[in-house]
């Protein structure tokens, strides 16, 4: 009788929803636009460059690292300064969005790392961005770049922490179940690791400098490295099919002959590097099929991954874009901008003035609870909004100037690059929902707090 119910409650709800949808209101119809530019402007920014390598590289963790590896290094038992060092400083290497990071950190955790140091690596992956911090101490002022850089290293840390405290008894249970399954050599792989080393650098070299964003001033050291970013791509990619010639014996002409149309568009569309980049994984995808068992089971982990993430992320991104607009869109999502730079101001005068209240009005409660809720605020919303890599800072720059305290901008810095709604309903399928709601609310206190301390240093 109650799953009865509880169907009756969801068809009388998507009922109630269809019959009173504002499709003639012009709002709404910007909204829909909206949700899909972003999911067109993710598809053609991210999908190729990003998730694919890094679906690539997830699957090649659960092939390739052994499983003893994982455990020494990030499981449960493993030394806490080391497995929490190495993590929560990951993103200053890897430089990746929310989304980007999320096949990596399902990679590792599945194989075996515990649970603090999983999330230390979540968080860290997109929030530690040494390019990221640098572009915010230039745009935004160095007392942000500062803050940002010691407390994305602070909260990777505490986070993980946090939550390895709090399930604590679950994460004992896991470390005993894992040590039962997998005593032992982890199925006979003896690999030397330096050939895993350089594998997974290849791979990883890829993924960094195909996505090594334009700096903000044409000169100097990471420009330099952004006109020459596709040719150390290259240089990763003959690496990675070196790797594959030597370490996994495929075979050289079927190396060859996968990479001729990569290098065929490389030469024939110069200007549009992406299609010799998606040949080039396109072919990559079929060598598996040419392979030993290791290259098959690949294959297989990353698929895996691949239908898993993409479904959820690109419902996420529709949601975001609805809600918030896309990136370059002038006040067109169903939240206004208005209400969002009225929300996060100094004061609540501009939210006065929206509400119609008189210039010069003022609310006892409410500016007594201002800069809790500001912060909150800001926590919240970067924490649903999407930011592709640095996105955020000229973002960011437009609220400033249009009155948003330097507190909520840290907080929203905090919470913006580590979460999205796209990564909330992915985090969500590898950890389920208690975990996923436990690790965003850690995120949003922590950022809440660090911003509301921040505002009080710099008034």
């Amino acid at each position: 009788m109650n799953r009865e119910l509880k169907i009756f409650l969801w068809l009388t709800a998507g009922f109630l929803v269809a019959y009173f949808l504002p499709v003639d209101a012009a709002r709404f119809q910007g909204a829909v636009i909206e949700a899909l530019k972003l999911v067109r402007w993710y598809a053609q920014e991210h999908v190729l460059l990003c998730l694919v390598p890094a679906f690539f590289i997830a699957g090649a963790i659960g092939v390739f690292v052994s499983q003893n590896a994982v455990m020494k290094y990030f499981g449960p038992k493993a030394h806490k300064a080391l497995s929490y060092g190495v993590a929560s400083v990951s993103g200053a290497i890897l430089a990746v969005c929310s989304c980007t990071v999320l096949p990596l950190f399902g990679g590792i955790y599945m194989r075996g790392a515990g649970l603090g140091p999983a999330i230390a690596f979540l968080y860290s992956g997109p929030a530690i961005n040494v390019l990221a911090i640098v572009l915010t101490a230039r745009v935004l002022g160095w007392q942000l770049g500062v803050a940002r850089a010691i407390g994305a290293i602070v909260f990777s840390i505490v986070i993980g922490l946090l939550m390895h405290l709090i399930f604590l008894k679950e994460e004992r249970a896991k470390a005993a179940q894992v040590q039962a399954v997998y005593i032992g050599d982890d199925d006979g792989k003896d690999r030397p690791l330096w050939q895993v080393l350089l594998y997974f650098f290849a791979m990883v070299g890829i993924l960094v400098f195909a996505n090594w964003a334009r700096p903000q001033e044409p000169s100097g050291l990471w420009f330099a490295l952004f006109k020459a970013k596709w040719l150390i791509t290259i240089l990763f990619a003959v690496l990675l099919g070196v790797c594959l010639w030597r370490f996994l014996k495929v075979r050289l002409p079927h190396i060859a002959l996968a990479a001729i149309p990569a290098i065929v568009l490389a030469f024939v569309l110069p200007a549009h590097p992406v299609a010799a980049f998606a040949a080039g994984s396109a072919g990559l995808a079929v060598l598996t099929f040419f392979g030993g068992a290791e290259l098959k089971d690949w294959r297989d982990q990353t698929w895996g991954f691949a239908k898993q993430i993409l479904p959820l992320l690109f419902m996420g991104v529709l949601a975001a874009g609805f809600f918030l607009g896309s990136p370059e869109s002038k006040d067109a999502g169903m939240i206004p901008n208005a209400w969002v730079r009225a929300l996060v101001g100094d004061s609540p005068a501009a939210l006065l003035s929206i509400l119609g209240k008189p210039e010069g009005a003022s609310i006892q409660w409410l500016e007594t609870i201002w800069p809790l809720w500001t912060n909150f605020f800001a926590s919240i919303t970067g924490a649903l909004m999407y930011f592709a890599t640095l996105t955020e800072v000229p973002i960011l720059r437009g609220l400033l100037d249009s009155g948003m305290g330097k507190g909520p901008a840290l907080a929203l810095l905090l919470a913006g690059p580590a979460l999205s709604l796209p990564n909330m309903l992915v985090i969500n399928s590898i950890l389920g929902p208690k975990k996923t709601l436990t690790f965003i609310g850690l995120v949003v206190i922590m950022a809440t707090i660090t911003g509301m301390v921040f505002g009080v240093i710099v008034k």
